[in-house]
């Protein structure tokens, strides 16, 4: 009966560990750290200058963030926050995505019209890809076979061999593409176009465009409903989209394409991530420089938490 009693009261004194979302600040060269429990900053973390894209290994284990300003992948320890080392990148990396195999990434040059391919391990480039001209948006399908990099000022996505590292398509998208998903087991590529104001959908073994999506906000210009980030809720049914100056995040069916709802967030909103099960989505949003935390169930922004400068990239991590 001690025992037990004694192992409760270690259980009910033992620190209890939230999980995370972080936040890249391009203004404040930091990172937020936002408890998912208490909805709360509790770390700020300096970084290198201008981060904008980031993400952690499979394992949690380490956090890359694009310095753009320096030119350089900075490699975190998120425990301690403390700078690792840092990877080549070339010049400006913007947007990168980590490839499934856990130990290359694919990085957007946006001022040298290039993807940057880099080793983790080895921290060695072991490509250099021409594309279009400015280059942001990164995607990898599952299986990693084919990365995406998007050209803002070519308005095209390029597809490009990952065995191979070399182009094997172009096409064509909306004026300023920004950000690229595969959804639905790689069956399919979405990506947004910022300044044309849709999304294009591809058929991946095709590379050929199978659906358009527009969006329309009641008492909003249509110049300034402007698609860039997004992310797909539990099993792909619905894609949630940032429109950026409209300060409105977009609901969209994944199955038919069609637009179910809008939500009121923060002023330029970039990007989001999802917690573990999805149930809550985190809006980056720039110009008001905080976070909107989304019950994806209700559609509802229920808070909103203020972080650094210009917050733009945000990613999820658990601690347990």
């Amino acid at each position: 009966m001690l025992r037990t009693s004694l192992l409760a009261l270690t259980l009910a004194s033992a620190p209890a560990f939230a999980d995370e979302i972080w936040v890249s600040n391009e203004k404040d060269d930091t990172i937020s750290v936002i408890d998912i429990e208490t909805l709360e900053v509790v770390r700020t973390i300096d970084v290198g200058e201008r981060p904008r894209g980031i993400t952690f290994s499979k394992d949690y284990s380490v956090l890359y963030v694009c310095a753009s300003d320096s030119d350089t992948v900075q490699v975190i320890d998120p425990n301690t926050g403390k700078i690792l080392h840092e990877l080549p990148s070339g010049e400006d990396p913007e947007q990168f995505v980590l490839h499934p195999d856990d130990r290359h990434l694919y990085i957007a040059n946006e001022d040298d019209a290039i993807t940057t391919v880099v080793d983790t391990q080895t921290r060695k480039v072991v490509a250099q890809i021409d594309v279009g001209i400015e280059p942001e948006g990164m995607a990898v399908s599952p299986d990693g076979k084919i990365a995406i990099t998007t050209s803002e000022t070519t308005n095209m996505a390029h597809w490009i061999d990952t065995e191979k590292q070399e182009l094997f398509a172009n096409t064509l998208v909306d004026s300023r593409p920004r950000h690229a998903e595969f959804i639905k087991d790689g069956a399919e590529l979405w990506v947004s176009a910022e300044i044309g104001g849709t999304i294009s959908v591809f058929d991946v073994e095709t590379q050929t465009e199978k659906a358009k999506i527009d969006f329309e906000v009641d008492g909003v210009h249509p110049d300034r409903v402007q698609p860039v980030g997004f992310e797909l809720t539990a099993g792909d049914t619905h894609a949630f989209v940032a429109l950026g100056p409209s300060n409105h995040v977009a609901v969209v069916n994944a199955e038919t394409y069609e637009v179910e709802d809008y939500i009121l967030v923060g002023r330029r909103v970039w990007h989001m991530d999802f917690n573990t099960d999805r149930t809550l989505a985190f809006t980056t949003n720039g110009v008001s420089g905080d976070v909107t935390v989304i019950d994806v169930a209700k559609r509802k922004a229920i808070k909103s938490i203020k972080v650094g400068r210009f917050p733009w990239g945000a990613a999820y991590r658990p601690t347990n």
